[in-house]
């Protein structure tokens, strides 16, 4: 789009299905490369990617030719079905329904980078639900309890 100029930072965070511990060491910068491709490959630029065995942060630049939503979606489809077909783990894998998307200013990017490099020292002090929470309170997103990502919850035949 000629004569268009933004500057749009956006953190993308979404969970495994039903918040399983599946994301492996051994695969996990494979899946980052990956997925900062389908980033890439829709023109937008990734900034930062990191998580843990249930969960991604993706921090990136934004170009205002597609929606978050379908930008989003495109990620998780794509990145579900080559995790699938490289076969990482046994039965089916998927992302859980939804996801948070977090605009930041110029000013905050160093930051937002410095945080998703540092996730393995974040979750040594608090779980994905307790960040989740206090993203959505500090950005001041409404929500719905039935809709935010629910904790594993074991059986006792676990």
């Amino acid at each position: 789009m000629a004569n268009t100029y933004t500057q749009i930072h956006i953190q993308a965070v979404f969970s495994v299905q039903d918040r399983s511990c599946i994301i492996r060491k051994a695969w996990k910068n494979e899946l980052f490369q990956y997925i900062t491709g389908i980033v890439q490959n829709h023109g937008h630029k990734v900034l930062a990617i990191n998580g843990m065995p249930d969960h991604l942060h993706v921090f990136f630049g934004m170009r205002p030719t597609q929606s978050l939503s379908d930008l989003i979606q495109d990620v998780k489809g794509d990145s579900s079905k080559w995790i699938n077909k490289k076969g990482f783990i046994a039965g089916r894998f998927s992302w859980q329904e939804g996801f948070g998307g977090f605009s930041y200013s110029k000013s905050h990017v160093d930051n937002v980078i410095d945080y998703i490099k540092d996730q393995e020292i974040h979750h040594h002090r608090k779980s994905f639900i307790e960040e989740y929470l206090e993203f959505l309170e500090k950005f001041e997103v409404p929500y719905d309890e039935r809709y935010i990502f629910k904790p594993v919850e074991y059986t006792e035949e676990d």
